[in-house]
This record gives C-alpha cells, structure tokens and sequence, in this order.
C-alpha cells in the first residue's frame, strides 16, 4: 500500500504505469506461491534449462510473508510509540518540545529506531531458513515414571518426530539426523508420525533413511495427521512392515528389556474433537482395552493434545511431536511466545500430570505424588507452512527411564 502510494508521485506516467503493473505482478506472485498446495504445486513445479526457479520463488515468497508480517508490526508498533510521545510531548510542560509537541530529533530517532526493528525480522527469517531450521540439537532427558520395574530403570529410548521430507527435508538431512541418533546407542527407537507434509511427497525415501535406526528392542511409531493429509496411512504401515520396523495404529506390543516388561501402544493422530464420522467420543478411545495394569504403559501419539486423556486412563508415559516447538519462539520478560501456543498448552519438553484410574502402584508412591504421567513432546526434525526455525531447533531426543 505504501509503495502504491510512494508511485503516485512520479511525474512520468510511464514510469508509474510500469511500476504499479511491477508490484500487481509481485503480489499475485507471492498469492500464487501460498496458495501453491492447491494448484497441485504448479508454481513449486516450474523450470527452465534445469533451474527449478519454481522452488527459489516458493522460498523467497514464503519468507517474505513471515518476515513482512513480523516486520509490519515492528514498525507498527515504532509508530505507537512515537504517537504517545508526541502527545506526552504536548501535554507535559517545559518538554524541551517546539510548538505542538513536534520535536525533529525525536522524528529522526523514530525514524531510524523504525527502520532497524523493520529490518530485524528479514535477518531474523534469513538465518532461519539458513541455519536455523539445520542446527540439529540432542536433548538428554531423565524422564521418572510411575511403576516402573527395576530392570527397566536406565533403559534409553530414542525418539525422532516430524521429518516432513520434501523441497526442504532432502533424505540426506534425515540421513545425518538418523547417525545422530544411532550414536546415542539407545535401547529402542521411536517416531511419532508427520513423515510427509503432502500428497506426492516421497514416503518411502524417508521411511528408508528412517530404517537405518540401530536398537536392539526396534524402530516403532505411529501416524501424524500429515499422513492424512496426503492418504498415506496404511502405506506407511506396510512400508514400516518391509524395512523391519513397526507402526502402531490402534495396537500394542509387549517389550521386554532385561527381564523388565513395558506395554507399548501406538495410535494414528487424535483429533482434538473426535465428533465426526465414525471416529466419535474421547481421543483414545481404541487402545483403552489394550492397556495394561501388570506393567507401565508407554504411548505413541503425534498429537500432545491426547495427554490428558493418557493420563485419565492411567498410561504412565505419553511420546508426541506436531507443534514443531512452534518454530518461532521469543523471550519476553521471561515468558516464551510460541505460536504453537496457539493449538495447545504442550508446546514442547517434559510435562507431567496426575495419573487417574491407575491400578497397582505402591501406596507410599501414591502418596508421595509419584504416581503422575509424563509427556515428553518432541520439536521435531522439519518444518512446515514457512521453512524458518527462530529459538526452536529441530530436535533429536534421548529420553532415560527412571523410577518415579
């Protein structure tokens, strides 16, 4: 809108006809590249002499949607700041002001402070998308559960989310997140869901550096909502099937781990209102008969939203991913800013809650208000919507049981 106007004020017509045509062609650029998913990624698709300058135009686009936005409201928010000074100007006395309140230094001090916060958010998205979203980190976490068995005490579980392989999560990217994770020489190995973002996405490339993972108890995991999305549930079942792993949909299996037994369940993603379809009532609905009382029930379920649910039912242990940790976080005043915050109150990390209909745990525990569940969720490996990760980098995640 600014520069349509900044236009106006050219003398030639020429050049102003130009200019305006320019700026329509680039709005109904960056409308194309957004919008790119429905039109069967048409844009994304576009070459010329082997140059994919379709995916250069998606990128750009897309950062400049996330950076101007941020960078609109930083200068928005300059120019509050500069209006209330101007009217405290006004109204207190002996201000140091000329008539009116107006002060040229206080303009040009708003005018320079407006163009360094303007400017933040594109240098901010640029190291995002650079650097940001591939500075993988290995988070080591001692995770205490309800009734856990003595030999279990120790056992070491890996747990990768939220690959999203495409245009920006290239097989070698999952490649160098799954030697990561086989060098942290875990017992057992999960991922929970969001292998793909959409349809045409290559599933089986991704699946096939996945089943690289080295555990000794196995690879498992479970669906994220992206797989619905693009109509790969059962394909990505039979294709855990075939590379020696296992996704879990409504099912379970006992591990045993040096003489310690857990009771494993996974589920396809749990919408946060069950309410349509065939799918009706609470999430979880389908593993409540698989749950066990004899051992700790750990499950695998994308959406962190299933938690309390988990934790109503009496399953000590909650693995999820889907929030991405937000992939934008910031610091205020010692409070962090996610947008995922948005959608759910487990953003990311370890959260507990207390455990309800749970059988057999000792009293003094129950007592001791030991008898709580876990969640622990995962910020994930890729990104989606916009390529940037800003404070939330992608995640590979060694979790240690230990007893409550």
């Amino acid at each position: 809108m600014r520069a349509w106007t900044w236009i106006a004020a050219f003398s030639d017509a020429n050049w102003g006809f130009g200019l305006r045509a320019g700026l329509i062609a680039l709005a109904a650029a960056l409308l194309a590249t957004l919008l790119d998913p429905l039109l069967g990624h048409a844009i994304s698709c576009l070459s010329l002499g082997g140059f994919h300058f379709g995916k250069t135009l998606s990128t750009v686009a897309r950062l400049w949607m996330v950076a101007s936005f941020f960078g609109f409201l930083a200068v928005e928010s300059v120019g509050a700041m500069e209006w209330l000074t101007n009217v405290a100007a006004r109204l207190l006395p002996h201000s140091g002001a000329v008539a009116g309140g107006f002060s040229p230094s206080r303009r040009t001090f708003f005018q320079y402070a407006a163009v360094l916060a303007g400017g933040f958010p594109f240098l901010a998205a640029t190291y995002g998308f650079a650097a940001g979203r591939l500075r993988y980190t290995i988070e080591r976490v001692d995770v205490p559960v309800a009734n856990l068995p003595p030999e279990l005490d120790g056992l070491r579980m890996a747990q990768l989310s939220d690959i999203h392989i495409g245009d920006y999560m290239p097989p070698r990217e999952i490649a160098r997140a799954v030697d990561m994770a086989n060098e942290l020489q875990p017992d057992i190995a999960f991922v929970t869901g969001d292998f793909v973002s959409s349809e045409g996405d290559p599933l089986d490339a991704c699946i096939t550096e996945l089943s690289r993972l080295h555990a000794p108890l196995g690879v498992w995991g479970c669906n994220g909502n992206h797989e619905i999305y693009a109509g790969v549930e059962g394909e990505a079942e039979r294709l855990f099937r075939e590379k020696g792993m296992r996704l879990l949909r409504a099912a379970n299996a006992v591990v045993e781990h040096q003489g310690g037994r857990f009771n494993l369940l996974g589920v396809d993603y749990q919408r946060d209102h069950m309410t349509s379809g065939e799918r009706t009532g609470p999430m979880l609905r389908e593993i409540e008969p698989l749950i066990r009382r004899d051992m700790p029930n750990i499950l695998l379920s994308h959406n962190p939203n299933s938690f309390r649910r988990a934790a109503e039912l009496g399953i000590e242990l909650s693995l999820a991913g889907h929030t991405h940790g937000g992939q934008v976080k910031f610091e205020i005043v010692d409070h962090s800013v996610s947008p995922a915050r948005l959608i759910t109150p487990f953003v990311a990390g370890l959260y507990r809650l207390p455990m309800n209909g749970h059988a057999g745990v000792a009293p003094e525990i129950q007592a001791n208000g030991l008898d709580q569940a876990a969640l622990y969720v995962n910020r994930g490996l890729g990104t989606f919507g916009f390529p940037v990760r800003i404070g939330v980098p992608p995640e590979i995640t060694l979790l240690t049981l230990r007893r409550a």
